[in-house]
């Protein structure tokens, strides 16, 4: 059971910085950008290309992967949100809009596996793919009857690393005051001197790159890579995430995120593989039912 939970722990980090995008969006902007789960997987299809088929090293390919990712944040932002924001849309525009650029993004990979298109990103007729062996060093560590891979010891690290800075940066600095300021009331940030566009350009660049890190990590940690890990592996997971923490909270999300990873491997062990997911979504749908605005949201206002 303490091997478990050490597992747990591992995925529920991947889980967090997964859904830290997803949250970061929806508390600026107000919408689900349903396209962030295919930078996920790019972020993980950019990294392996470079190392597996172009020799760079690791840590050059992760930060170059992760700042292609946030790129395509820009592309999210300036193609499908900004134009129907100007415009004035509905809520679900925006919604509907990011899911058919997730749809693009995952086409272009799986012509990529085709060999057709982008065959610098993939081995030709591969359909799942792994980092090379000995990529990144994995010592094993064992520490009280646990065994650790050195790994996912590094994913939580880095996991932790990196929400710490996150948190300093939103509560500390002019960049995050300028960002709570838009959270909390556009007009008035407006009015107040801080341009909107920049700051809504800004977040979606935080978050694609923290999405397509977390694709990273995942390829690292699970050794599956395809063009599908994205959407289905962490959507419907980091949408469940963000609701047990509340739309909207950081802090609710890396709680979330740690949440449902202890929920999914509680059932695993209790019930087996086949239907610890729905164990987790159970948990879920009572966490609506008692707690609509989850575990650090505020309460619900009335609508008018």
């Amino acid at each position: 059971m303490a091997q478990q939970l050490l597992n747990a722990i591992f995925i529920g980090s991947i889980y967090a910085l997964f859904a830290v995008g997803y949250t970061l969006v929806f508390g600026v902007l107000d919408v689900l950008n349903l396209a962030h789960s295919a930078v996920f997987m790019l972020g993980a299809v950019i990294a392996y290309s470079l190392v597996a088929l172009h020799g760079a090293p690791f840590w050059l390919a992760v930060i170059l992967a992760v700042l292609a990712c946030g790129l395509l944040g820009l592309v999210i932002e300036y193609v499908a949100l900004r134009p129907l924001r100007r415009r004035q849309a509905p809520p679900i525009s925006a919604l509907i809009s990011t899911i058919g650029l997730a749809l693009i993004f995952v086409a272009l990979v799986e012509q990529a596996t085709s060999g057709s298109l982008f065959s610098w990103l993939w081995q030709d007729g591969a359909n799942s793919v792994r980092f090379p062996s000995g990529t990144v060093p994995n010592p094993t560590l064992h520490l009280a009857g646990l065994t650790i891979e050195g790994t996912k010891l590094g994913i939580l690290v880095t996991t932790i690393i990196l929400m710490l800075v996150l948190g300093s940066v939103i509560r500390f600095t002019q960049v995050g005051r300028a960002l709570r300021a838009v959270a909390e009331n556009r007009k008035a940030a407006t009015l107040l001197g801080i341009d909107v566009d920049r700051i809504f350009a800004s977040t979606l660049f935080i978050s694609s790159a923290l999405g397509g890190l977390a694709g990273i990590l995942f390829g690292i940690a699970i050794s599956d890579i395809s063009p599908y890990i994205g959407r289905d592996q962490v959507e419907l997971k980091g949408l469940a995430v963000i609701v047990l923490g509340g739309m909207g909270s950081i802090p609710g999300a890396v709680t979330g995120g740690y949440l449902l990873g202890l929920i999914e491997v509680l059932a695993f062990v209790r019930f087996g593989s086949n239907i610890a997911a729905g164990v987790a979504f159970a948990a879920l749908f009572v966490m609506l039912i008692v707690r609509p605005q989850g575990l650090f949201g505020t309460r619900l206002r009335e609508r008018l």
